[in-house]
């Protein structure tokens, strides 16, 4: 069974988002693994470092970064997309968003930040 799973941190990031939202954002993010294969540049975003890869979904103002498990999806953050924007902005990055986040290690530690929360 194809399941989508919230770790403590991406679970918190939507609980602390009015419920109606929250409802808004899970009924965008129907995924099928099949999807994985052929992302729609539209809606997903790829990630990768060191062989491991980190897939971006775009749900209105929002970005799901998550990842494939044996279960299904693995979410990891739950983040306004401004975040993105001010990290980028900031950063000064010429580069196209997902190819230089990629390469950021302040990204990768946010993204482990969550895998750590998660129970076993």
């Amino acid at each position: 069974m194809f399941q989508i799973i919230f770790n403590e941190l991406s679970a918190a990031e939507m609980a602390a988002l009015p419920k109606t939202l929250q409802l808004d954002l899970l009924a965008e993010f129907q995924i099928m693994p099949e999807e994985l294969d052929q992302l729609d540049a539209s809606h997903f975003g790829l990630i990768e470092r060191e062989g491991k890869k980190l897939y971006r979904y775009r749900a209105k103002d929002y970005r799901i970064y998550f990842e494939r498990s044996p279960e299904g999806v693995t979410v990891h953050r739950v983040l306004h997309k401004n975040t993105l924007r001010d990290f980028l902005y900031r950063s000064k990055l010429p580069m196209a968003e997902d190819d230089q986040v990629g390469k950021r290690g302040e990204f990768w530690e946010l993204i482990e930040e969550g895998k750590k929360t998660r129970k076993t």
